[in-house]
């Protein structure tokens, strides 16, 4: 779908705080993840190891730690460059994960240690990437629930089988937004270096550890004095980018094309994700009758979740491919989603020529498309009473996504789903 992100190159410390607990936002008093059992993922792939090829191949099954952090117990433990590791997803910390990676020319063997093991399955000719994982299977229990609610999210079950789920980039995606809403990637675009910069190594983020808060402090407080920045930095990627501001004064469009790779995709792609999902938003509403909608509460903004398609929208519904954004993209004037687009792209003061960072070749908007309409497959949904809350009901739900898709979307839209304001 080309809207993946994939990480090889693994400093880590960053991306450790992004692959946040992922909570769906519930009516009042339900739960999801009370325990690390009731949020359990497993990719599904094709790769079938074998004897030969350069890259060993294994499975990663863990609890309590992000994918990240994982990764680089394996690499510790079997004192590896972390180059040599790729994977195809981050999985959640909150949850029973599986998944598989390479390390180019790995060892034979396996690990076990507190809430990690891997296993070695093989060898393969090629690095495993987000294009080998043909699905996620997920199996997620939602506790704490009354009757009514329990009624409803059944119903919201039903209603998706029946209709389909909107494909939106959930609140993971957003991991690197600050607490103002403020995106990295929208600062870039305009141009305004400083402020990306700012945003960047210095913006609070909710799941920071506690070196990643004292370096953000520090950087906040010395803002501008590059020279007791580095005074007091810790050697890595920040002092790294400040060093360059202190030998090159307000050059900070140099800076951020001095930013790792990975991360000035991430924040790009993040604020595109936000755009594919404001663009699908004003299609769903003028697409369905406004009677035929609810919204879902995500971290940036109310979206609408159509509740009941009628046969007559139910092709181009099921049908609708939405392009990522991008100056790359190739005008359609006919499509309907072309006008939507620019639409919203006018909201932000931008249009599609004018989306990509000004004066830098990398890192660029990537082009691709994405499913409008999502269909969970193998959907079961069994109710019964939970025994770790006392008189209230649980909802066990077990289904397939494929990739890039949300899980969290699906259980905020059968738990969260509100009737739009004035209806």
């Amino acid at each position: 779908m080309g809207d993946s992100f994939e990480l090889t190159a693994l400093d880590l410390s960053f991306f450790s705080h992004l692959d946040c607990n992922s909570t769906a936002r519930l009516n009042a008093g339900m739960k999801v993840k009370q325990q690390p059992g009731d949020f359990r993922v497993q990719e599904l792939t094709e790769v079938r190891p074998g004897q030969t090829g350069d890259f060993a191949y294994y499975r990663l099954d863990k609890v309590g730690w992000t994918t990240p952090d994982a990764i680089r117990v394996v690499c510790g433990r079997w004192d590896l460059e972390s180059r040599r590791v790729s994977f195809g997803g981050l999985k959640d910390k909150h949850a029973e994960t599986t998944q598989y990676f390479t390390i180019f020319r790995g060892p034979v063997r396996n690990l076990t240690q507190q809430g990690v093991a891997v296993n070695y399955l093989g060898q393969v000719a090629e690095p495993y990437g987000s294009q080998h994982i043909a699905a996620n299977r997920f199996a997620i229990t939602i506790r704490h629930l009354t009757t009514s609610a329990e009624a409803v999210a059944l119903d919201g079950v039903r209603q998706v089988t029946e209709s389909g789920l909107p494909n939106y980039f959930d609140d993971q995606r957003f991991g690197s937004v600050g607490r103002d809403h403020g995106f990295v990637g929208k600062e870039m675009v305009f141009g305004r270096f400083e402020e990306a910069l700012k945003l960047a190594l210095a913006s609070p983020y909710e799941h920071d550890r506690a070196a990643q808060k004292r370096e953000k402090e520090t950087l906040r407080r010395h803002w501008g004095d590059w020279m007791a920045c580095r005074a007091e930095l810790p050697r890595g990627h920040a002092r790294y980018l400040v060093e360059y501001l202190a030998a090159r004064p307000n050059d900070f469009r140099g800076a951020v094309a001095r930013l790792r790779p990975e991360l000035g995709g991430l924040y790009l792609a993040a604020y595109q994700s936000y755009l594919w999902n404001r663009i699908l938003d004003r299609w769903i509403r003028g697409a369905f009758p406004a009677d035929s909608l609810g919204e879902v509460s995500l971290r940036l903004g109310e979206f609408a979740v159509p509740l009941q398609v009628s046969p007559a929208v139910m092709g181009a519904w099921q049908t609708l491919t939405l392009p990522l954004p991008s100056a790359r993209q190739k005008p359609s004037p006919e499509a309907d989603w072309h006008t939507i687009t620019e639409a919203v792209l006018a909201d932000e003061g931008l249009t599609l020529s004018t989306l990509k960072v000004p004066g830098l070749d990398k890192p660029f908007f990537s082009k691709g498309e994405r499913p409008a309409c999502i269909r969970p497959v193998g959907v079961r949904a069994e109710a019964g009473d939970d025994e770790l809350n006392l008189g209230r009901r649980k909802l066990l739900l077990a289904f397939d996504l494929p990739r890039g898709c949300y899980a969290t979307m699906f259980v905020k839209r059968i738990t969260a789903t509100r009737r739009p304001r004035g209806s």
